[in-house]
């Protein structure tokens, strides 16, 4: 144990029971440590007011702590939490908010497997792929980021993320997202394309026009299945509800997670009934979870959505994004709607502005596969005048950054 850390211990702080009691993941965590948050804002219990930029990695689309979330938690929370595995009992949350979700999708997205995670929700597409087709080959993208689990890893784009963990699983391959001819490498021995309608975490890289439309077409040529992972992309992070709404495109697979939960814990993947029937027989329990769908998340994530459609935030996102674009100075700004990304000169400046942004009370981010550029995914709902802020903040951090 670090001699500074033997120190904190020592002096018995939540941040240091923090840092002596949990697993860590980042030697430089942001050790804020949190009493409430509220809208687009985090309080820590020093009283200091932060405004999240990040939305928790695009989890919180409507905000943190929506009355509407709370009053549904608190609501199913009085019913019933935990009754039984996934897919046995009948259970309102689900079957409502499964239904919702299906009335706004394509009719060949018909049947949802509620999931506890993102990451899950890709470890079902890849057993359902595999078991339609017959077939063992996955191609995914390089840069491409779909979870942490080693099913899940095994189609990320980052070989320093993944290659500490091999051997993780055979016959899976990564082509250059974007590159039209590299289509030709997804063949009859594909079982899937696994992709982001805009790649996430290599820094909001937005699919080119025409790009979905070529993996859809070289997908059914060859008899593959096109899988959308819309884990950060769904829910108006865009500009509409859903990124295969917005581009025209459907895929056989779609994936959900971060705001799918309303801040509650929650993944899914959806395809055709007849598909997902495969899970049902030989062997049956194809595909078995304890707490996926879990009914407060899935009563918490049905109020978000509620709430996200009766606002009407999301067709403001695209003008939203726009407006950040034209105001941010000294940095480029790419992406789509609100998941944007300031790309600056290097991982060392990204640092300092995070840094920067923080001291003056602004959270943002960086990207697993992008260490030039800074994450920007608010909730939706922020107000102009917050983003005024934000600019304001994020302004003079780039100036200071590039002194």
């Amino acid at each position: 144990m670090p001699n500074t850390l033997i120190k904190a211990v020592a002096g018995g702080s939540l941040r240091a029971r923090f840092l002596h009691s949990l697993a860590q993941t980042n030697p430089r965590p942001l050790m804020l440590e949190v009493a409430s948050a509220q809208g687009p804002w985090i309080t820590t219990t020093d009283g200091k007011r932060y405004l999240d930029l990040i939305s928790g990695i695009s989890v919180s689309a409507m905000g943190h702590q929506h009355p509407d979330v709370v009053h549904a938690v608190q609501e199913q929370a009085a019913k019933h939490l935990h009754v039984m595995v996934y897919g046995e009992f009948v259970q309102s949350p689900q079957v409502r908010y499964a239904e919702w979700i299906l009335d706004r999708l394509p009719a060949g997205l018909s049947s949802v497997y509620f999931t506890n995670s993102g990451t899950e929700a890709t470890e079902g597409a890849m057993k359902l792929a595999k078991r339609i087709t017959g077939r063992s080959h996955m191609v995914s993208c390089t840069n491409a980021y779909h979870g942490s689990s080693q099913g899940a890893l095994s189609l990320a784009g980052g070989a320093w993320l993944k290659d500490p963990f091999g051997p993780l699983l055979p016959n899976c391959e990564q082509i250059e997202f974007n590159n039209f001819d590299d289509l030709e490498k997804i063949t009859h021995q594909t079982a899937c394309f696994m992709v982001e309608p805009v790649q996430a975490e290599a820094g909001a890289v937005a699919a080119q026009t025409g790009y979905l439309r070529a993996a859809r077409e070289r997908c059914q040529q060859v008899g593959a299945l096109l899988v959308f992972d819309e884990i950060q992309t769904g829910f108006g992070r865009l500009g509409a509800m859903f990124a295969c709404q917005k581009y025209g495109v459907e895929p056989d697979i779609l994936l959900l997670g971060k705001a799918l939960g309303g801040g509650m814990p929650l993944g899914a993947f959806i395809s055709s009934a007849e598909r997902m029937a495969i899970f049902s027989h030989s062997p049956m329990l194809g595909h078995i979870t304890t707490f996926g769908g879990h009914p407060v998340s899935c009563a918490a994530g049905l109020a978000m959505c509620t709430a996200l459609e009766l606002s009407g935030v999301v067709a403001h996102v695209e003008a939203k994004g726009r407006y950040i674009a034209r105001h941010i100075q000294g940095a480029e700004v790419r992406g789509e709607g609100l998941l944007m990304a300031l790309v600056l000169e290097n991982a060392k400046q990204v640092g300092a502005l995070v840094d920067s942004c923080v001291g003056e009370g602004l959270i943002t981010d960086w990207f697993l596969f992008n260490d030039g550029a800074v994450r920007v995914s608010p909730p939706l709902n922020i107000s102009y005048d917050e983003l005024d802020l934000a600019i304001e903040i994020i302004n003079r951090g780039i100036a200071h950054v590039g002194a």
